[in-house]
């Protein structure tokens, strides 16, 4: 349909763009940080994912924010975590949208402004064929 070819995806430079914002042009290190995603989704209007940041959660030491970005969804944050030094642990589990075969990528910020990134990609069949 005509109305649907309208709809720009985001693409992994808006992404990347975003993703910029958070850790400020730093690297993230993907050591501590724990995406959790199926290989294959045979239904992408409802994808399960969970995140998971190995920290202290002190006050001195703890995750402030995980966002969880799609680079071929129309829009690219599809989720975002808030969490504090009482919250004991960081993570968390939702289901999420995804229009295509993409990338999802998590990014953690923790409260001295360092970052975490793990990134899988995702294959969306349609109607659960196997494609």
């Amino acid at each position: 349909s005509m109305a649907l070819s309208n709809v720009a995806f985001a693409g992994p430079e808006e992404v990347a763009a975003r993703i910029n914002d958070i850790t400020g042009g730093a690297a993230g290190d993907d050591t501590l940080i724990m995406l959790d995603l199926p290989e294959i989704a045979e239904n992408g209007n409802t994808v399960p994912v969970g995140v998971s940041v190995d920290s202290p959660m002190t006050a001195d030491s703890f995750v402030e924010s995980v966002l969880i970005l799609a680079d071929g969804n129309p829009n690219p944050a599809v989720a975002t975590f808030h969490f504090t030094a009482m919250s004991g642990v960081a993570e968390a589990k939702t289901r999420i949208r995804l229009a295509k075969t993409q990338n999802v990528i998590a990014v953690a910020k923790m409260n001295d402004g360092s970052t975490f990134i793990d990134r899988k990609e995702v294959k969306v069949t349609i109607g659960g064929c196997g494609g």
